[in-house]
């Protein structure tokens, strides 16, 4: 019989080591002669291949049997638990899904999970694919490894590509036409990556794509995959990484996806104490499972493969790591140890990150983690959980918290900038305004703001100016730049037209200067994730709600100097110490008359004097200034 299982394909898998199922489960078309394990084919068809271990019986049901329930029966392949057949005449195109009898012999209609195309939601079938693309991004593959190391600046833009530009009648753009809308986009705003939220099959649109039924199949609502590869190469082309939002933490319960995937809780815990969220009302994934970890790493391998992908994004990773995450007393099971820790999931995440960065170390894997755990970006071989990167949530939450009072009231809660100079250095940090603060009645970011209009935009570019000095790599969500009044809807475009308007545009042109310092300054991001690259000036004038720090990178690097008014009262004559005599000159001034200010600044820089300069910091400013020396 055909196959394209191997021993040792079985093993791996079923000992949880195996990284590439996408090239072995699923719909494979083959031609006569294409060579199997056990030789060559006899004839052209599709080779079908899914895991159903307590199936009594399986079938494949599609367009060329007239979704008949057991008129293509395949046959079990020893004890693995995979079921097998090659299907003659079936091709590229074909719809299909799997038939599981189950042992007590109820009938289940299940989509591929290893399917690498779907049907448009709301339909609900596997599509067997066969599509290519031919890469044009050699020179970025070569040398993207600059791009994503710790040292390099990286600065994302983060996009739920269904609202971020529609067409005219307010229909989706498709992959290829948003890849070049977004090449454009963010060369303009010099962005060095684009953070794409989840693109992975989805049957409800409404949950931008964290609830996954296809963890290999782009979402057809967008085009075929071959139209997502052309997306990541077009940003590849113009110098611009591809991260991608990834999902393990969970899965829906759509009757046609993993739960219960063959009559039993196959991917997900039995124990709903464990397997089930109830905040995402979504099974959780058995973490222990040999036969999940291949089928989660193989996902994660995919899209890194298949689609050149530069990282991951791996969101809820604090749901996985704490069993009682969201639950009450007698709502969890503790570990064996007795602790509120899961360590099948902490076991996972290591052996991902392993897995990935032994295959890509080019790439970079990033979690979403929102609580205080230590070392998500230290090595597993020190205790640490792997990631490369983390998102800083506390400084989101605590930055956001403090710009939404009154200037007045500031000056009682100026620890909420400072405490984040205590932990800086003990991760990887990515500092993001993420899509989480822009939905759910949470408004725009520029809303937040209090004060008139002006007051409001000030504010944001003052945010944006500091988020953009401070250690750490960079994340803005769409809307950011142009400083969107609506909050986030996912069902409508951006508002594109406010960057006909001078305030709004000079957001965008504002955030442009920053990418371009960001990037040219060493400072600014060579020590982002290491000691030593970030010291006080001011840190301590709660009175007046100014902050002011230097920024450091190797020897021989200009030193920038950052202050940061949080008031809307100007600043005269403020003395900062700085390192060494000679000219700082003025990089950036958030308050200019080109990005929306009143242009109240420094006349290009100051000189300083016996160790001080004396500046002036415009009203709810940031003014960037870089030391030349003597």
């Amino acid at each position: 019989m055909f196959t394209l299982l191997s021993a040792d394909d079985l093993y791996l898998f079923n000992q949880g080591t195996h990284y590439r199922l996408h090239d072995k489960l699923g719909a494979h078309v083959v031609r006569a002669g294409d060579a199997g394990v056990n030789g060559p084919a006899p004839v052209d068809g599709t080779y079908f291949a899914v895991w159903a271990p307590n199936a009594s019986r399986v079938s494949v049901i599609g367009d060329w049997n007239s979704w008949q329930a057991d008129a293509t029966p395949l046959s079990a392949r020893e004890s693995s638990g995979i079921w097998e057949g090659l299907v003659p005449g079936v091709s590229a195109g074909t719809r299909y899904k799997y038939r599981i009898t189950t042992a007590a012999g109820v009938g289940l209609e299940k989509a591929d999970p290893v399917a690498a195309y779907a049907e448009l939601a709301p339909a609900t079938a596997s599509v067997v694919w066969n599509g290519s693309h031919e890469w044009r991004d050699a020179a970025w593959m070569q040398t993207r490894a600059a791009a994503n190391s710790r040292a390099a600046a990286m600065s994302i833009y983060e996009v739920h590509l269904g609202s971020w530009r529609r067409k005219p009648d307010g229909t989706w753009m498709g992959y290829r036409e948003l890849g070049h809308a977004l090449a454009e986009h963010c060369t303009n705003l010099g962005f060095t990556h684009v953070e794409l939220m989840p693109v992975m099959e989805h049957p409800f649109y409404g949950s931008w794509g964290y609830q996954v039924t296809g963890y290999f199949a782009p979402t057809a609502r967008y085009g075929r995959p071959e139209d997502l590869m052309d997306l990541v190469d077009t940003l590849h082309q113009r110098n611009i990484g591809v991260i991608l939002d990834w999902v393990p933490a969970h899965f829906p319960t759509d009757a046609h996806g993993l739960g219960e995937f063959d009559g039993t809780h196959l991917y997900e815990h039995a124990d709903p104490r464990r397997g089930f969220h109830r905040d995402w009302t979504s099974f959780i994934f058995n973490f222990a499972r040999h036969e999940v970890q291949s089928f989660l790493m193989s996902s994660a391998i995919a899209w890194l493969d298949r689609f050149h992908a530069d990282g991951l994004r791996v969101d809820g990773v604090a749901s996985m790591l704490y069993r009682d995450y969201s639950r009450g007393p007698g709502e969890w099971v503790p570990d064996v140890d007795g602790s509120n820790h899961d360590r099948d999931a902490i076991a996972f995440l290591q052996q991902l990150n392993r897995a990935v960065y032994a295959a890509f170390p080019d790439t970079q894997m990033i979690a979403e983690e929102s609580t205080a755990w230590g070392g998500v970006s230290r090595p597993p071989e020190v205790g640490g959980l792997g990631f490369g990167l983390k998102w800083d949530l506390g400084w989101m939450h605590d930055t956001l918290d403090y710009l939404k009072r009154d200037p007045i009231h500031r000056r009682h809660h100026h620890d909420r900038l400072t405490f984040r100079a205590l932990y800086h250095e003990t991760e990887n940090f990515v500092l993001p305004l993420s899509h989480d603060e822009v939905v759910h009645g949470k408004g725009a970011l520029v809303a937040k703001f209090p004060g008139d209009d002006w007051q409001k935009l000030a504010t944001l570019r003052l945010l944006l100016g500091y988020q953009w000095t401070l250690p750490g790599k960079k994340l803005l969500f769409m809307g950011g730049e142009l400083g969107v009044w609506r909050e986030w809807n996912h069902d409508d475009s951006l508002d594109w037209e406010l960057g006909r308007w001078p305030a709004h545009s000079g957001i965008a042109r504002w955030l442009g200067d920053l990418n371009k310092a960001y990037r040219a300054y060493p400072a600014l991001h060579r020590k982002d994730c290491e000691p030593g690259g970030f010291a006080w000036t001011v840190a301590d004038d709660a009175g007046t709600s100014v902050l002011a720090y230097l920024r450091r990178g190797e020897a021989g690097d200009p030193p920038i100097l950052v202050a940061c008014n949080f008031t809307p009262v100007p600043r005269h004559d403020y003395v900062l110490d700085v390192p060494h005599a000679g000219r700082w000159v003025e990089l950036l001034n958030s308050d200019a008359a080109l990005y929306g200010g009143s242009n109240l600044g420094n006349q290009g820089g100051v000189v300083a004097h016996g160790g001080r300069i004396a500046i002036t910091m415009p009203p709810l400013g940031c003014v960037v200034f870089r030391g030349d020396g003597p």
